[in-house]
């Protein structure tokens, strides 16, 4: 029985009983020797459609070498070219400049905090409350045990 194979079963096991963590962890290391046919196989199979953590493994396998070059791709970007991608929201790296943008604000003084600031309060509630908390804590000072 080759590697595919055995994942499959345990996929198909999987889904009518809860994964063995040993079992999953087994199947995660053995996805990294699968083709691209076979990764793609696993995840339209439909043992694996309400299985979100192996799910994911799989979509990560699949794409492994772009999702690493589109981080990298955005921790080199200015941040100016940050801003201007993270005001479109149908580019799909939405969420990884936001990431980035919290890290530079936190990491970074200047003109590159206020840009972010301004970009996060014209955004989404979630970002308008994060740099309200941001600009809170700078103010007053992190308060913990609030009553």
């Amino acid at each position: 029985m080759n590697d595919f194979e055995y994942i499959y079963q345990q996929v198909k096991k999987a889904h009518y009983s809860k994964w063995n963590d040993e079992e999953l962890r087994k199947c995660v290391d053995m996805l990294i020797g699968l083709t691209h046919e076979q990764l793609f196989s696993l995840y339209t199979s439909k043992w694996l459609k309400g299985d979100k953590v192996m799910r994911e493994e799989v979509f990560k396998c699949m794409y492994m070498d772009k999702l690493g070059k589109r981080e990298e791709r955005i921790k080199n970007m200015s941040t100016d070219d940050l801003l201007e991608e993270f005001k479109d929201k149908k580019s799909g790296n939405v969420s990884l400049i936001r990431n980035e943008m919290k890290y530079r604000y936190k990491e970074n003084v200047g003109d590159d905090r206020i840009k972010i600031s301004i970009a996060f309060k014209n955004s989404s509630v979630g970002d308008q409350t994060w740099i309200e908390h941001q600009e809170r804590k700078e103010l007053y000072g992190e308060q913990k045990g609030k009553v």
